[in-house]
């Protein structure tokens, strides 16, 4: 019997032949992704242990993330612990504040992963970069430190759950309603500790950035990674952004999978997750229009420059609601710099909204949009539980951005067709750059 892409990876990086699921194997890590909130209590636990070095600066990208700017004097101490440990590592590869970006997103727009690797980070949005067919996972602040210093980390073969999506995406449908419809039907536990493998006759359609909107989520149906096929899309992205070589892994034609699963995602209409699950997928027709008291557009799930010129182009010569406020959040230094160039930072200011640097900000209840008690939110990020974006008393909606945007007209959650060109899926023309390069 065959192997799935996640095994090969897996078996290749232990130097094994072959894997099965439930096997332990010591893998070999490629690139290991550090942050403000996770590693400055691993370098604490690798100190008390008497380890003063990382096995391997070269394979370890470091920037700040989660509090950017620093909110409050504990955040400030976070950054500067992760700065001066960066340091004194000698780890080149760092992204301070003017140059950072959230860590799913920043990683691979800036050339750092590659088809075939293995990539962790303690975080467990790291699925994301599964899209460009790596092994991608979050891990704790322990499983940390024992990366860090030996550049190797044990796992146990997960299972994959192979997800074909069928078709193309109908007007005013996007990638993060194809995620939210499968979490809808799964669960949020329905691929617990599985690898969620996507294929299938719609996948070439979609971009890079639609992809890792998709494998972002991999984690919120309990996933161990979302992982996809490094295609002729992925290759291109990659090679535009580094000439490093890569190998590419692909399932073999009879790989065992755990389960099957068919989208037409020609079938789909937008999508909003109800609170407080990202499970309490529904359609928007099936939806009353609830009013909103913010909408959050970015975050690592939905803040690439794909995503803003989308919200943009529905927000253009439209205003913010009266009694609504919306917050955009590039996911990225670069993102937020492209933005500017293309005059999307313009039609966001002349709407009404606000936007920030870079940063993971409201999404996790830190700053730059924390919701009050009794308040409602439809956010573009990936987890809507209790308390998730501030005040245990608030409400958080799930949705593509152009949804959001199009809520943020209205007051209340509406239906992007509605406010959408007729001409089809937007995307608004970017001014002298590569087309490619930005995921259009």
């Amino acid at each position: 019997m065959g192997m799935t892409i996640t095994e090969k990876l897996l078996a290749d990086h232990s130097g094994r032949e072959r894997v099965v699921p439930g096997e332990i194997v010591n893998a070999t890590l490629d690139l290991i992704i550090c942050h403000e909130v996770t590693t400055p209590p691993a370098v604490a636990m690798l100190k008390k242990l008497g380890i003063h070095k990382v096995f391997d600066p070269s394979k370890i990208l470091v920037t700040p993330d989660h509090f950017v700017p620093n909110k409050d004097i504990r955040s400030a101490e976070l950054a500067k612990q992760l700065r001066e440990w960066r340091e004194e590592q000698g780890i080149e590869r760092y992204y301070e504040v003017g140059n950072h970006g959230i860590c799913h997103a920043l990683a691979p727009e800036q050339g750092h992963v590659l088809p075939g690797q293995t990539i962790v980070c303690g975080d467990s949005h790291t699925t994301t970069m599964g899209a460009l067919g790596t092994f991608a996972t979050g891990i704790g602040s322990t499983d940390l430190a024992a990366a860090l210093a030996t550049g190797e980390l044990w796992f146990k073969v997960p299972e994959t759950m192979r997800i074909d999506l069928e078709g193309s995406l109908p007007f005013g449908v996007y990638s993060k309603d194809i995620i939210l419809s499968i979490i809808s039907k799964i669960g949020v536990d329905g691929a617990r500790y599985m690898a969620m493998e996507y294929g299938g006759s719609g996948l070439p359609s979609l971009s890079m950035e639609a992809r890792f909107t998709i494998t972002n989520m991999a984690i919120e149906a309990g996933g161990k990674s979302g992982i996809m096929p490094a295609d002729q899309v992925a290759q291109e992205y990659v090679k535009a952004r580094t000439s490093d070589a890569f190998r590419i892994f692909e399932s073999d034609a009879d790989a065992h999978y755990a389960s099957r699963h068919r989208i037409q995602v020609s079938a789909l209409e937008p999508m909003v997750a109800l609170p407080s699950l990202p499970s309490n997928g529904r359609f928007i027709s099936e939806l009353s229009p609830v009013k909103m008291d913010q909408v959050y557009i970015g975050s690592c799930t939905n803040g690439r420059i794909e995503d803003l010129r989308i919200a943009a182009s529905i927000l253009a010569g439209n205003k913010v609601a009266a009694g609504t406020r919306a917050i955009v959040v590039p996911a990225t230094t670069e993102v937020w710099k492209l933005a500017l160039k293309e005059g999307l930072l313009e039609i966001f200011a002349d709407a009404g909204c606000v936007v920030s640097t870079a940063t993971c900000g409201a999404c996790l209840g830190g700053h730059m949009g924390v919701l009050g008690p009794g308040e409602t939110c439809l956010s573009t990020t990936n987890r809507n539980f209790i308390g998730r974006m501030g005040s245990t008393k608030s409400l958080v909606y799930l949705a593509s951005p152009a949804t959001a945007a199009a809520t943020a007209i209205a007051g209340v959650i509406a239906d992007p067709r509605d406010y959408l060109p007729s001409s089809g899926h937007p995307v608004l023309a970017p001014t002298g750059t590569d087309d490619y390069l930005w995921g259009v």
